[in-house]
């Protein structure tokens, strides 16, 4: 009897029906990690923003603007020692340290990670940071004080870079993600 009864299932259990088990709200979803994703983003990220700069040092650096969009949208090569608009220049150990933190963070968040959406923008974050803490330890004027090269100037706002890009868009979609109450475990949570 138990024997049919294990071939046949009862049908008053969830998976005699057919139906999924239930999965408790605090449990973390089942299914595979997206850390490749993360690192696939990241990498991505990371790699166009390298590429992009080294292009600029070589051909755009010490030359004149490139009109992209008239006067609305230029490349111009100049070399960031601070954070946005310039400012922080004295702290540049500081913006140094806070990259590398942030790869920590995303490092230990990376263990918990279910949700694609999350790893896009936790990819993002990271390909970024790698990029400008790429150009803090190994460009002029030293280690852990080198200038970020930024070239993207459009008209009236800060010159930024494709890691600073990055960035942005992984901190808003961040924002939208916990707007929706959605963790990087793949749980919803309704507040």
């Amino acid at each position: 009897m138990a024997e049919a009864e294990r071939i046949i299932g009862t049908p008053d259990t969830p998976e005699a029906a057919g139906a999924e088990p239930e999965q408790s709200e605090t449990a973390p979803p089942r299914g595979k990690r997206r850390i490749a994703v993360l690192f696939v983003v990241a990498a991505f990220a990371y790699t166009l923003d390298l590429v992009s700069k080294l292009l600029v040092v070589a051909k755009l650096e010490h030359h004149a603007p490139i009109e992209v969009f008239g006067d609305w949208l230029e490349f111009h090569a100049i070399r960031n020692p601070g954070a946005a608009f310039g400012f922080g220049a004295a702290f540049t150990v500081i913006f140094t340290m806070i990259a590398a933190a942030v790869i920590v963070v995303i490092a230990r968040l990376a263990r918990k990670l279910y949700s694609l959406p999350w790893a896009i923008a936790l990819g993002l974050l990271l390909g970024g940071a790698l990029g400008n803490l790429t150009d803090r330890i190994f460009r002029a004027p030293g280690i852990f004080q080198g200038e970020v090269v930024d070239f993207i100037a459009p008209k009236g706002f800060a010159v930024f870079n494709l890691a600073d890009s990055a960035i942005v868009c992984g901190g808003i979609l961040i924002v939208l993600l916990s707007f929706r109450g959605l963790d990087p475990d793949g749980t919803v949570h309704k507040d």
